[in-house]
């Protein structure tokens, strides 16, 4: 994964060397997620500039990408994993320069001109910047759930500028704002296009439809096997929940074969290294001990101080770019974790991202009235996924140089576990309850999935969010902090210095200065829908439960006892 940076609109009399010094500055400021190369490409109507985090044919890769005529240039951030299918399929001969997995983009746009099926035809996280130069035509598009963070906007002459990170873009559009995920632009039609629509979507395409647990395993096999595609150092995060535990049990099944050799040859680093970070007496690091010694794996758990987590704050609402309560108590972890994993060479990790979107697994989901309100609230989920735990994940370590990977949100995957009947994914005390007792946990059906993968104290572990497992003195101490250093007044004129998403505790207030310093403006703030996690008293959550309405916070034990108190009422 990398970063790019594009300007499109370029005019005759513009100042290309001005210009060009410009965007070289702009990029610097997202170099983090690109440490090992830069590469330019300028000409008379596009710059595009690339940061370059070297996963897939690091000797060689180097972008942008270019056609052997010059004619097709492309700068992407992101990787595609089923490109050597792609390459196999394709009709027409195309002379490929690198071994870079994210070359085939170039080929599939000249070969085939509905932009929106070849794009469909991805497997992979991505965000990418194309430039046709003899039809002065550019293609801008984001990867289905928005993994790869993306955003663009004008300049003060009207040009069409893209970034991977908003903090490129800062004094430069005043517009700025995030790229939809799923989405192409295309400037020869001056459309932006949702191509990413799946017919499960709709509840009523799922109804009656049984996905066997044998098949709902050897999918997310595959997903986690095809995003072993590395030819540098790699690990998994291991909270020792459910999800990154399913993540690490699959890897280390594979880990002994090189994946980009159909496992015929034995892999570069054969021994499959986890990572746990928490406070001194974390639930999480405890639990991540355990499943890393049923597994195997080689592993660290990393220690850190409530202090040492203050002082990274302004640097973690800097690089997540956003002033959302859990998510920024959840990254700032991950962001020291991810400081750590680079110290030690690795530069990519699978993480578990995306399994409670799917299957349901906030607490507040054991309300679900219903089937068919449970499945459109995973959807809605999904569809708001690249605001938060995308972002956390991708952001944290990118600030360092790791790459995530969510093996969760893959395609194939997705197409497998969401066209199930949402009955099977609810937990009992929904329209039909399970006949057995151990449904009444979250995520069941995944867990059932799974039965021999992992000791149950680890398969049936109830869930805890990210920010909660690291220790819970690390979130009663945020808001003992900001209790300290928001005054009362301050508070009171809270909704008159921020009119967009005002804050709603003093935690929150804390995290917005500390963001506006950074990112001033209207159009910036308004990139972090409505500031407060969707994992907690949303309208959905509200009707499912009055009780939820009172929970202002965001942390899963908060909502936890939220609902033992509305089961108990």
């Amino acid at each position: 994964m990398c970063s790019i940076l594009g300007i499109f609109g370029l005019q005759p009399g513009d100042d290309i060397v001005a210009l060009r010094r410009q965007a070289l500055e702009l990029s610097q400021r997202q170099r983090h997620r690109g440490p090992d190369w830069s590469g330019v490409h300028v000409d008379t109507g596009a710059i595009l500039v690339h940061e370059r985090l070297a996963i897939v044919d690091p000797a060689g890769g180097s972008q942008p990408l270019r056609t052997a005529d010059g004619k097709l240039v492309l700068a992407v951030n992101g990787e595609i994993y089923n490109h050597r299918e792609l390459e196999q399929q394709l009709r027409q001969p195309y002379a490929f320069q690198t071994g870079s997995d994210c070359e085939v983009i170039n080929a599939l746009y000249r070969e085939d001109s509905d932009v929106g099926a070849w794009l469909n035809r991805l497997n992979g996280i991505f965000a990418f910047a194309l430039w046709d130069r003899e039809r002065q035509r550019y293609l801008i598009a984001r990867d289905p759930l928005g993994v790869c963070p993306l955003y663009w906007g004008h300049d003060s002459h009207g040009r069409v500028c893209v970034a991977s990170e908003m903090k490129a873009l800062v004094g430069l559009c005043a517009d700025v704002a995030q790229f939809p995920p799923g989405h192409y632009f295309d400037s020869a039609s001056n459309a932006l296009v949702r191509y990413y629509a799946k017919p499960w979507r709709d509840y009523d395409a799922t109804r009656g439809v049984a996905v066997s647990k044998q098949e709902l395993r050897e999918a997310f096999e595959r997903a986690v096997h095809r995003q072993l595609m590395s030819d540098v150092p790699y690990g998994v995060l291991l909270s020792g929940g459910l999800d990154s535990s399913l993540v690490a049990a699959c890897a280390a099944r594979f880990a002994r074969h090189r994946i980009e050799e159909d496992d015929r040859a034995e892999a570069w680093w054969p021994r499959l290294h986890s990572f746990a970070i928490g406070l001194e007496g974390s639930p999480d690091l405890a639990a991540a001990e355990v499943a890393a010694k049923a597994l195997g794996t080689v592993h660290h758990g990393f220690k850190y101080t409530f202090e040492e987590g203050l002082d990274a704050l302004p640097e973690v609402i800097r690089h997540v770019e956003t002033y959302d309560v859990t998510t920024i108590r959840a990254s700032t972890p991950m962001f020291l974790l991810a400081r750590r994993i680079k110290a030690m060479g690795v530069k990519m990790v699978l993480s578990g991202e995306g399994s409670d979107e799917i299957f349901g697994g906030y607490l507040y989901f054991h309300k679900a009235p219903n089937a068919r309100e449970f499945h459109e609230e995973t959807v809605r989920k999904l569809d708001a996924l690249h605001n938060y735990d995308c972002l956390r994940a991708n952001k944290s370590m990118m600030a360092w140089g790791v790459e995530p990977r969510v093996p969760f949100l893959d395609v194939e995957f997705l197409d497998v576990a969401m066209r199930m009947d949402a009955q099977a994914k609810m937990i009992a005390g929904g329209d039909s309850p399970a006949p057995d007792g151990r449904r009444r946990i979250e995520k069941a059906v995944l867990r059932e999935a799974f039965e021999g993968y992992l000791p149950d104290e680890i398969l049936w572990r109830q869930k805890e969010q990210f920010s909660d497992g690291v220790g819970y003195g690390w979130i009663d101490g945020l808001k003992a902090h900001a209790e300290v250093h928001v005054s009362d007044r301050e508070f009171a004129a809270a909704a008159s210095r921020f009119p967009v998403n005002p804050p709603q505790t003093k935690e929150a207030y804390f995290y917005r200065r500390l963001f506006e310093q950074n990112f001033p403006g209207a159009a910036c703030a308004q990139t972090v829908p409505g500031g407060k996690s969707i994992a907690c008293s949303t309208p959905t959550a509200i009707a499912w439960d009055a009780a939820f309405a009172s929970a202002a916070d965001p942390s899963g034990r908060a909502i936890a006892g939220v609902h033992q108190a509305a089961l108990a009422g």
